[in-house]
């Protein structure tokens, strides 16, 4: 793994790397509010046969990550102790397993985050013997796991009908969060800072 990219600059690479840590942290936020919301025989329902419940989504986003950032910038992506076909056994059983598995994916993740330094951001890795810098293949899993999340979000709202707590900007609440926002003054923070509030 020596090859190494264009230089990126100290400043844009810490910068890339605090975003992208709060970005991760919201859609996992994002994912738990919904499975919290959720009652627990729906985290395992399906649709029909060709569909993937909570609890199928939650196993293949853990599968993932473990296969991916276990020895992140060191070690294929696509481990050879992987299973992915296993991800999509509706096999789960209970809630507290599932947070189990969920949990499991995004301290590995989380870990290799944090472990990274802006020298490594040039460097090459590679998913299934094809070489991404690491800054691509942060980006591929930032694209990769909001897409299951919504998924998650989806169901959530489907099952929970009126029930449902939103997430984000309720309906008809627009106009009054855009003046509350335009009535601060101007200033640098990062758009998921709101919600990652609320976990504190």
């Amino acid at each position: 793994m020596s090859n190494q990219h264009p230089h990126y600059s100290e400043a844009i690479a810490l910068d890339y790397l605090d975003s992208v840590k709060k970005q991760f942290e919201y859609y996992k936020w994002l994912g738990e509010q919904t499975i919290h919301q959720l009652p627990e025989d729906a985290l395992f329902g399906q649709i029909n046969a060709d569909s993937n419940s909570v609890a199928i989504i939650v196993k293949h986003l853990s599968g993932n990550m473990l296969s991916r950032w276990t020895d992140f910038l060191t070690s294929d992506g696509e481990k050879e102790w992987r299973d992915r076909e296993e991800e999509f056994e509706n096999n789960i059983r209970t809630k507290a397993e599932l947070l189990e598995i969920w949990n499991k994916g995004w301290a590995c993740l989380q870990k290799a985050l944090e472990e990274l330094g802006t020298e490594d951001l040039g460097k090459e890795i590679y998913i299934r013997n094809q070489g991404h810098t690491v800054v691509q293949a942060i980006n591929r899993q930032l694209a990769h796991y909001p897409y299951h999340i919504g998924q998650i979000v989806f169901i959530g709202k489907m099952v929970l009908g009126d029930k449902w707590k939103s997430l984000s900007i309720p309906r008809g609440s627009s106009q009054v969060y855009n003046t509350d926002k335009f009535a601060q003054p101007k200033h640098t923070e990062h758009f998921t800072d709101d919600q990652l509030k609320q976990k504190q």
